[in-house]
């Protein structure tokens, strides 16, 4: 076992001190485009999974759910095990299952067995993620770290954004007569291709010291996570009644019980699941409060813009995904323009962009109460600008606040900030959706105006969020800590 221990702790670095191990991000960057796709491509999805599978609202609302509530429970934990089993043995762990449940999804003869290969999936993708920052942080010289991180941000917007476009694209090519499976599929080739790539070239690492799993911290935070996460994707449409209450209430009390336990055990000298230390750091607190403001309206604004173009103006997923193809470009050249410029800007990148960002969900919302007919000629050059701003805050917001986090802290720091993108998107889910949905009213306006109507109260509520995740940015450092 300590010779086993110590094969783990022996990380695999480039064979020059400032080189990329670029094969090595490539794989894992992959996994991430990946994990994060599955998070949206959905959305677009919907429509068809309810025709095919007469799947209820309540279904196809755990489809999202399911990925995402497994997702963000177990995120952190899995940084934990990568410590305890080596993160090569643990990313390709979460592959396998993220790739045998695609499977699952693909070939779900109903709503039931759909959810449940959802759940598995999520968790495939918590055990991916954090390895992947851990990575970077790992094996990439700190000198030339930010360039990675930019391009990691790079991954995730063009994840989140394209996930529409994908998704659109996919379901209209409807290969085999597959329609909506098609977008499971995908990921099978891409899937097994990664897995063999990562035996090839993907390093074990781990800690120099053996640490032991705090098992109390584990169950507690996953109590509190599940009892945050479940009522926020389910008390919207459930009416808030009193458990989704009593579930935030147990959150809260949960989470005062794990900070207790990790502040305990870390002034006896044990390994917290959660160092509290790191959040001593002022740039890892305030990069949690932007990431979870970021991925609130993210989450939000593109679910409103489906059901706006799908169920308000009729289009097809093809058409809905062709709508986001001229932000998703816009979005990947100006969040290369932001990986250029934050070495010599830093953090009045972010800032530009955090304001145009603002600027794009106050403009849709403009536009929309001011008397013309939605269309989607009419959304398309906000949406341009909010990708515009987002390219230049959203891809680098990351990097600002993880070049800050020591290397040995890099996992747990991923997986905490990955469960803030996860719990943030709930968030702007519940609160956004809540807008929306009691905005919308087909029956009284007809349903292009009804979504119309909708959609520009959304826009006023995600432009709130925005400006919220701006004040946020003009707090973080000036610079990435490699520039600094």
């Amino acid at each position: 076992m300590a010779s086993s221990q110590q094969s783990i702790s022996r990380p695999t670095v480039a064979a020059k001190p400032d080189a990329i191990p670029w094969m090595t991000i490539s794989v894992v960057l992959t996994a991430l485009f990946m994990a994060v796709l599955d998070s949206f491509i959905v959305v677009v999805a919907d429509p068809s999974i309810v025709a095919d599978l007469h799947a209820s609202d309540s279904d196809v609302q755990w489809v999202l759910a399911g990925y995402q509530l497994s997702y963000a429970v177990f995120i952190i934990t899995a940084t934990r095990l990568a410590d305890l089993f080596g993160r090569k043995r643990i990313f390709l762990l979460g592959m396998t299952l993220f790739t045998l449940s695609s499977v699952a999804c693909a070939l779900s003869p109903n709503a039931g067995s759909l959810i449940a290969a959802r759940v598995v999936q999520g968790l495939g993708a918590a055990l991916m993620v954090p390895q992947v920052f851990a990575y970077v942080t790992v094996l990439v010289p700190a000198a030339r770290r930010h360039s990675v991180y930019g391009v990691l941000g790079i991954v995730m917007g063009m994840a989140t954004i394209g996930g529409q476009v994908v998704g659109g694209l996919l379901i209209g090519a409807d290969l085999f007569g597959s329609g909506w499976r098609l977008v499971f599929w995908v990921n099978v080739p891409i899937g097994i291709a990664m897995l063999l790539l990562a035996v090839r070239y993907v390093p074990e690492t781990g800690p120099a010291a053996a640490r032991k799993l705090d098992m109390p911290g584990v169950l507690v935070l996953s109590t509190a996570l599940f009892l945050l996460v479940l009522p926020l994707i389910q008390g919207q449409q459930a009416g808030w009644p009193g458990w989704v209450w009593a579930c935030f209430a147990g959150s809260a009390v949960a989470f005062g019980l794990f900070v207790a336990i990790e502040r305990s055990l870390e002034r006896r000298g044990g390994d917290p699941l959660v160092p509290p230390a790191l959040f001593g750091q002022r740039s890892f607190s305030l990069g949690i409060v932007l990431v979870l403001a970021l991925y609130a309206l993210i989450y939000s604004y593109y679910l409103a813009l489906s059901v706006t173009l799908q169920q308000g103006l009729g289009m097809s997923a093809l058409g809905a995904g062709l709508v986001h193809t001229p932000a998703a470009i816009a979005f990947f050249v100006f969040s290369m323009v932001a990986s250029r410029m934050i070495p010599k800007y830093g953090r009045r990148v972010l800032e530009v962009g955090a304001i145009i960002l603002a600027s794009g969900y106050l403009a849709t919302g403009l536009l929309l109460v001011s008397g013309p007919r939605i269309t989607p000629l009419l959304v398309i050059p906000t949406l341009i600008l909010q990708s515009v701003g987002g390219g230049l805050v959203i891809t680098q917001a990351l990097n600002t606040v993880l070049s800050h986090v020591k290397p040995e802290s890099a996992g747990v720091a991923s997986g905490v900030l990955s469960t803030a993108q996860q719990c943030g998107g709930a968030i702007g889910v519940a609160v956004i959706g809540a807008v929306f949905f009691g905005s919308f009213h087909p029956a009284a306006a007809g349903r292009v105006a009804a979504a119309g109507h909708a959609f520009a109260v959304a826009s006023f509520g995600t432009f709130a969020i925005a400006v919220m995740a701006g004040v946020v940015v003009f707090l973080l450092p000036k610079r990435p800590a490699a520039q600094a």
